[in-house]
């Protein structure tokens, strides 16, 4: 009898497209997916490689298979993602009691590797040296998000040398998806009842670049904005740098797009965003929220901000708090500098201690939070529109507005008792309540 597979997939949504990829492969195969990794002969772990912390998770959750697979409760653990890719030279010394190793650009072999697990090999190292390919999923891909939506990658890589991050050494330079095969994915989940389509990439603004003629975010959009039917399509992973005026009047005009822009900003000071080299430098910053509003009255914003810098002053820090209280994000995320070999400010005199960059990040989240409250209380009483995610329990159902991005913002809570809704379905709604960053909703009549 053929082995069940697994997944335990760690990280952010692009990773997870890559497990929701090789799950399809495997299904493809005729191979079995377990319900749970606690159910499954092979667990493979797709890991994240990013920063310290993210490191750290996927090294705890190997370590948890490979004590499955010691204690005779697995046959086999195989360990796929960033973290394989970057450390390819090492990963298999460090950790000889994984049955194989599969890099970003051998997802689609990940079936035949199985199948070699199968007949007893061990210490499989399938790994490139430079992550180039973009894969597009086949017919058969599973959506593991446990919901009405899923992610659909538009590129893979990363053209910026920001001298923080990692991510060109794993995943390699930018390189996008064809339009008609990423609108043939569309199609493809619409008709499977997906009725939110994420965008997502490194940097979703940067879309086409590598392919010339029209390819762009702008004509993207477009093209996905003729496909039929009720649906909601929302921008994540933006670059304030190439947040052009040709994105917003797309946007604009879409029957389809969500009011909603993600775009990290990592810092506001200018010597900070140069010391990161930060394409754009501090008046795309400064200028994103203004641009943004003017174009899209009503848009959500959300970014993210990065603390702890080498170099960033007390006074450089309380400029980004300043800023992040002027400009009045609607979500927030702050992470605490890692710093990473491989990676320029590795090597940058004046680094931070993490004490202190720790208490950065709590002051900033408690300023984000003070604006969260006053943005939330205005809009109880206020009547919108939600997508139901699945019932919470009797008389209550988990949903999201087009301002609520999964995992990431927070969730409406809606009061519903009628038997015949469903996942997916859209609901109009009028806010009842805050709590913390979630809204309270009832069906509005």
């Amino acid at each position: 009898m053929a082995y069940s597979v697994g997944f335990v997939s760690l990280g952010c949504a692009k990773n997870l497209v890559d497990s929701e990829h090789m799950a399809g492969v495997l299904r493809a195969a005729g191979l079995t997916l377990a319900r749970s990794p606690e159910e499954a002969d092979v667990i493979l772990v797709n890991t994240c490689g990013f920063i310290g912390d993210a490191k750290e998770e996927s090294i705890d959750a190997i370590l948890r298979a490979c004590a499955r697979k010691e204690a005779g409760l697995c046959r086999a653990v195989i360990v796929a993602g960033c973290l394989t890719q970057r450390y390819r030279k090492s990963l298999q010394a460090s950790l000889p009691e994984v049955d194989a190793f599969l890099g970003l650009d051998q997802l689609d072999e990940i079936a035949r590797l199985v199948k070699r697990v199968e007949r007893g090999e061990h210490g499989i190292l399938s790994v490139s040296g430079v992550s180039r390919r973009v894969f597009s999923p086949s017919a058969r891909r599973l959506v593991l998000t446990g919901g009405p939506f899923a992610y659909l990658k538009i590129a893979e890589g990363c053209n910026h040398r920001c001298a923080f991050c990692a991510i060109p050494g794993i995943r390699g330079r930018y390189r996008s998806r064809r339009i008609p095969d990423i609108v043939r994915e569309a199609e493809g989940l619409l008709a499977a009842g997906i009725r939110e389509l994420n965008l997502i990439s490194q940097d979703t603004t940067r879309y086409g670049s590598d392919l010339g003629g029209r390819s762009d975010p702008a004509a993207l959009i477009r093209e996905l904005d003729r496909l039929g039917g009720r649906f909601w399509i929302r921008l994540l992973y933006g670059h304030p740098a190439h947040l052009d005026a040709a994105l917003l009047e797309a946007m604009s005009e879409s029957r389809h797009v969500c009011r909603y822009l993600d775009i990290p900003i990592q810092h506001s000071h200018p010597d900070v965003l140069r010391a990161m080299r930060r394409a754009g430098g501090a008046p795309a910053v400064r200028e994103l929220p203004v641009r943004a509003r003017a174009a899209l009255p009503g848009v959500t914003l959300r970014t993210t901000c990065l603390v702890g810098f080498p170099g960033e002053t007390e006074t450089r820090f309380e400029a980004l708090l300043d800023f992040v209280r002027e400009a009045a994000f609607d979500h927030l995320g702050a992470f605490v500098y890692s710093r990473e070999e491989d990676t320029e400010a590795h090597d940058l005199p004046r680094q931070v201690p993490a004490a202190v960059a720790k208490r950065r990040r709590a002051r900033l989240m408690r300023a984000q939070q003070a604006i969260v409250r006053r943005r939330l209380a205005a809009r109880v009483g206020q009547a919108d529109e939600v997508l139901l995610i699945r019932p919470l329990s009797a008389g209550e159902w988990l949903a999201r507005s087009a301002g609520q991005a999964p995992e990431v913002d927070g969730v409406t809570r809606v009061t519903l008792a009628e038997t015949a809704a469903k996942a997916g379905d859209f609901l109009r709604v009028r806010y009842t309540a805050a709590d913390g960053y979630d809204l309270l909703a009832e069906p509005d009549p």
